[in-house]
């Protein structure tokens, strides 16, 4: 909390504006990992969605949160992500961290699998408490289209102090490379230009590290 009470005066010029939401969509270079995916038997999205939050951990402006007014930092995540169901509705998967991938990724399919199985919409985050539902980072992918813009709702719009991540259809880069479009949304008294560059380069050092092992 040193890092932050540097730049309290900051939170405190966005958090009292009418929304001190930041949101930057851009084209996210990555190293393509499908191929390690296909080799090892695991789904890109989770392998991805796993690098995303490992990343978020790595830089302290993402694990700000706010509860009754105060900041504290998260030291945990708990992984969610919206799915949709076989009447093409929206529902929202939530599951147990795992440092393994493997775990993680098997975790996230079940998640998924059950989520998108309901008709009604899944309230299994109304059983947390309001203090612990600030462990998470808010997910959607939408795979069919290479967007350049989204608005993510937020509860309040004063407070968006969990972050949103979002990103689009895959296309391919440079030779070995994939490039996606991406979307950071975050309290902008917490994160600035820098720490979403910041984020971009950890996801692909993430992404690089999980490659570089071989999941058993």
């Amino acid at each position: 909390m040193q890092h932050f009470e540097r730049r309290r005066d900051r939170f405190d010029l966005f958090n009292n504006m009418e929304s001190a939401a930041v949101n930057i969509c851009f084209p996210l270079e990555l190293p393509d990992y499908r191929p390690w995916c296909k080799e090892h038997g695991l789904a890109p999205f989770h392998v991805f969605l796993c690098a995303a939050l490992r990343a978020t951990l790595k830089i302290d402006n993402f694990r700000y949160r706010m509860h009754e007014g105060e900041v504290f930092m998260v030291d945990r995540l708990t992984p969610s992500f919206t799915v949709i169901n076989e009447h093409n509705d929206l529902n929202f998967a939530m599951f147990e961290w795992s440092d393994d991938v493997r775990t993680f990724v098997a975790r996230g399919i079940a998640a998924r699998e059950e989520a998108s199985n309901m008709t009604e919409l899944n309230l299994r985050y109304r059983a947390l408490s309001p203090r612990e539902a600030k462990h998470q980072v808010f997910v959607t992918c939408i795979p069919w289209l290479a967007f350049t813009s989204i608005q993510h709702p937020t509860a309040t719009l004063a407070s968006p102090d969990i972050p949103s991540l979002a990103w689009g259809k895959f296309r391919a880069g440079a030779p070995g490379e994939l490039v996606l479009p991406f979307s950071v949304q975050a309290h902008h008294g917490f994160v600035d230009g820098l720490h979403i560059h910041q984020l971009a380069q950890q996801i692909a050092a993430e992404l690089n590290a999980i490659m570089s092992t071989s999941p058993q």
